[in-house]
């Protein structure tokens, strides 16, 4: 300060002075004055704070915060986070569609999906249940067993199906295909797939998707014994049953023929070829 006393008492650095400088020092201080000299400057310090924008105040905070705990941590001013309660995750329903001579709950009994989540085993014959599938809402299960003399009645949306039992047969009250039906409008995954459990219903069917196979490959690489296939039993003769053929496959006896549904029974018998006086 002394020295700038010094020179500004001097009459010749002042007289080299641009036109106006020691007038603009000695005005008081507006929003378009010149730049304060160091000297002013430290003489009124700005505040820290009011440096940053008012978009930029929340982040200085954040950041602020931040380091105030990173601060406060290795002095214990900071408590330690306590311990995370566990997530308890909902069992996962299995239903098994089977008879009850084998008793599932045991091979499933302890068993989790990825060590975590339990398994819950419901097991009921295609008789014995009932369903209303949705959808966005799944499919939801009704199940009426008799357990030990007593009758079960549950309601339950499963997660996963295993079919363990013929869902078509020819005997009275024995088509299940309309619950499979129900299960795959639900969007159900299953053991076997529902699709194949549906096309397993009518085993001709099935046999077909062979044929396709045999004539890919061939009898060679995919061989298939030769079968007939008749809608009803009016053309079941024996004359137009046997198709044409040369003399060495046609003399091979006996004939299957089949007495009840397609997939149920194989009676194997020596019809006659040709008509009896």
């Amino acid at each position: 300060m002394n020295f700038l006393r010094r020179r500004l008492s001097d009459s010749s650095f002042v007289a080299n002075l641009p036109n106006g400088y020691m007038t603009d020092l000695q005005r008081p201080d507006s929003s378009t004055s010149s730049p304060a000299s160091p000297a002013m400057e430290r003489r009124h310090p700005q505040p820290l704070a009011a440096s940053f924008s008012s978009p930029g105040s929340s982040l200085f905070s954040s950041f602020s915060s931040a380091m105030k705990q990173t601060s406060q941590a290795p002095s214990g001013l900071m408590e330690p986070p306590g311990p995370s309660t566990p997530v308890v995750q909902r069992p996962r329903i299995l239903l098994v569609i089977d008879d009850a001579h084998t008793d599932w709950a045991k091979y499933f009994h302890g068993k989790k999906v990825n060590g975590e989540i339990e398994i819950r085993v419901e097991q009921a014959e295609f008789s014995e249940l009932n369903l209303a599938a949705y959808v966005t809402g799944g499919c939801m299960v009704d199940m009426q067993v008799v357990r030990n003399g007593t009758k079960v009645v549950r309601s339950f949306k499963p997660d996963f199906i295993l079919v363990r039992q013929h869902a078509y047969s020819m005997a009275l009250g024995e088509d299940y295909r309309s619950l499979v039906i129900g299960l795959q409008y639900g969007g159900l995954p299953a053991v076997n797939s529902l699709y194949s459990v549906y096309n397993f219903c009518s085993k001709p069917w099935v046999f077909s998707q062979l044929i396709k196979i045999f004539h890919s490959l061939g009898p060679e690489k995919f061989p298939l014994v030769e079968q007939t296939f008749f809608p009803n039993h009016k053309p079941m003769y024996v004359h137009r049953s046997v198709p044409p053929s040369p003399p060495s496959t046609s003399e091979h006896l006996p004939h299957p023929a089949k007495n009840r549904h397609a997939h149920e029974a194989v009676t194997p018998c020596t019809p006659p070829l040709h008509p009896q006086p």
